[in-house]
Parts: C-alpha cells; structure tokens; sequence
C-alpha cells in the first residue's frame, strides 16, 4: 500500500448562499483546492452528498460536478453515507490511491440545503434515521439526540451550564474563521436562554441548515514536490465503522459504538495512541454529539467529556483541543461537505496555517458521523 498526501485543499465561506447553484458550490471549492497545487490532470473523483435529490432535485451527483469543472470523461462518483458522506468521500480516495489505482483523486463534499423549506430540509435529515421504527412516530434528530443528552445527564449529573459550554467554544472558535456561517459569540446564558427544540436541547445547542462545499486534492506522498508547494500531510490512518441505525437497538445511549471501534481501528493503522493526537475535528450536529464522541473516542472517561469541556480542556490552548474551526456548530453543516471540511482544518492546523492554531500540532484527527451515529469514520493525518 502506498502512502498518501494531501496537497491542496479548498472552500468557501458557507452559509445561505442563494447567489449559488448547487454546482457552482463544488467547482468553487474544487477550483481552489487545485489552485494549491501543479496539477493539470485527475485521474478520479469521489463526491459526498447526502440527498441532493431531496435539496435541489439533482442525482447522478458525478456526471454533473465532473462536467462543471471541466472534466467530462473523468471517473468520478458519488458517495453517501448520511452526514459522513464527506468523509467515506475521503475514504474511498485515500483507497484508491493507495492502492495504486489512481495517482491524483480529488475528494469533495457538497449540499444545498437552503433551496427547500425547513419542513422539507427536515423531511431530508429524517432519512438518515430509521424511517418505520423512528421518523414514522415522530422521531426527528433534534428528538433523537434530546433521548440521548436527558441519559448523559440522568446517568451523570451534567448541568445545563456543562452542555452550553459546548456551544460557546463552538462559536469562539468559529469568531476567527472567515468561512464560518455563524461568528458571533455566545454567552452560557444565551444558550441555557435560547429556544426550546426537544428538550433539554434548545436551538443554540443544534447546527444549523447549510449551504456549501469543500474538496481536497490526494496523491502518492512520493510525488509530492513535483504537484505542490505545500507542506504535505500525510494520511496515516482511515477507518469506518457502523452500528444500529435506531437508538432503540443499541447497547447504551452515552456511547457511540461506531465511533468506538472507528477511532480505535484507525488509530492501530496509523501507530498512535490517543494522546499523540494534538488536535481533532469531531461532529458536534448537536452539543451532546461533541461530549459523547470525545468519551467514544477515548479522549475523556465516561462521563467525564462534559466537564472536561466545561474546564476549557477541548479549547485550542487546551489538553485536547477540539474543533477548531468552530466546527458544525459555528462553522456550519452542509451534510456532505462536512467531512472533507473538517480534513481541511487539520491540514491547515499541521501546516500551521489555522485561524486558531494549535501549538506545534504534528497529529491530528477528524471524525465524521452518520445519523444519531449510524456510522462512522475517522481518518488520522500528520505532517509528512
């Protein structure tokens, strides 16, 4: 297997983005991923997207982004698997490079959410959900992660005050990012304050609907300094897991299995242990998501993630510092670019070149979740 480098990576800033088509999200971002980079030629594309049927009426996702960035005839495919459809996206090229298949593999992530009315971007999300056992009795993600955050907080005695204290280092982070949907800081009063959605979650604790894209340009590390410039990161592990699609088959409400045994299958391919890892982008869809991963992945004990957080622990000067770019929270959710975004923050924290960079980050992680936690993928990358 060979090794594989990341050398140009590219967004925009995300939002409501009316002006924009749901191509021209794409091509935006694919365009200034290669613009880091000497590349003239792909030889494939894999591109997550969760339900551009149901955002913007528009399937067969690979033909239409490979044609609008010009490169009609170019293998190129969609990938789904939910929220992380962005990360199985990164997955599947950092397989085919590695494998020898293709040499340069743009990845790339992309959705129009806010074309629809909030009923049908709703309607949308559900399907990442158990249709007859979950969304056929009411069940909306909002309600979902509500069952699991009142559990967390019975089992352990987490305080409002803990879980809002999620949201405010979301949106100080994500202060600093010019590609974040929403800058502006937050008080724990504002959140324990805000609306109710499904309690004991109100609407400062839920990411928001979200329009925009990301795309990142891999290759075999030992043709590095002939494409780019750049600093090259290295993908040094890569895992997906999955676990029951409905929160009432799984083992227990204050764990995420697939995140589980994801982190930890890609954490033996990549060598380390979760100490070595100077930073992490985790998906926080809702404030409770971010405290049950940091536990599932191994960064925190059983209820000990809200605390921690509370303590300042997951800040950027922080023991383990989590979701520097804002994460989903602040910096937004467009469904299937999220994961790729995410690999765009540790990139940029390993080449030292964040909005709120870690010191002498050498390591770090993402992991990108489907559903309630359906599935999972975490990839691990450090400086070549």
């Amino acid at each position: 297997m060979r090794d594989v480098a990341i050398i140009g990576v590219g967004l925009q800033p995300w939002g409501e983005l009316w002006e924009k088509s749901f191509r021209d999200l794409f091509v935006e971002a694919a365009l200034n991923a290669l613009d880091e980079t000497k590349v003239d030629k792909l030889d494939n594309m894999y591109i997550g997207c969760m339900s551009g049927g149901l955002f913007v009426g528009q399937e067969h996702i690979g033909s239409i982004m490979a044609d609008y960035l010009g490169q009609r005839y170019l293998s190129a495919m969609r990938v789904e698997s939910a929220c992380a459809s962005g990360g199985c996206a990164l997955r599947a090229g950092f397989i085919e490079v590695a494998s020898g298949i293709s040499d340069i593999v743009l990845v790339g992530g992309v959705e129009k959410m806010t074309d629809v009315s909030g009923d049908g971007a709703t309607y949308a999300l559900a399907t990442a959900a158990d249709q007859e056992y979950e969304v056929y009795h009411g069940a909306t993600f909002p309600g979902l992660y509500a069952l699991m955050a009142r559990n967390y907080m019975d089992r352990y005695g987490m305080t409002r005050d803990q879980l809002s204290a999620i949201p405010v280092k979301a949106h100080d982070n994500g202060h600093n990012n010019p590609n974040a949907q929403y800058r502006m800081k937050l008080s724990v009063e504002q959140v324990n304050n805000s609306v109710m959605i499904a309690e004991p979650l109100r609407i400062l604790d839920c990411s928001p609907i979200t329009d925009g894209a990301a795309a990142m340009i891999l290759c075999p590390l030992d043709r590095v300094k002939e494409l780019s410039d750049k600093a090259p990161i290295k993908i040094i592990g890569s895992a997906m897991a999955t676990d029951s699609i409905a929160l009432h088959d799984r083992n227990d409400l204050t764990t995420l299995d697939a995140v589980k045994v994801a982190s930890e299958k890609a954490l033996k391919m990549a060598g380390k242990g979760i100490n070595d890892i100077d930073v992490t982008e985790v998906h926080d869809c809702f404030s409770i998501a971010e405290i049950i991963v940091s536990e599932s992945m191994g960064f925190f004990a059983p209820g000990k993630g809200a605390e921690a957080a509370a303590n300042g622990e997951t800040r950027v000067d922080g023991k383990h510092p989590i979701n520097t770019s804002g994460g989903l929270k602040s910096k937004g959710h467009p469904v299937g670019a999220t994961g790729i975004a995410q690999g765009i923050e540790i990139v940029q924290q390993l080449r030292g070149e964040a909005h709120n960079q870690v010191k002498d980050a050498k390591v770090g992680v993402t992991q990108n979740m489907g559903g309630s936690g359906g599935s999972s993928v975490v990839h691990v990358m450090e400086v070549a």
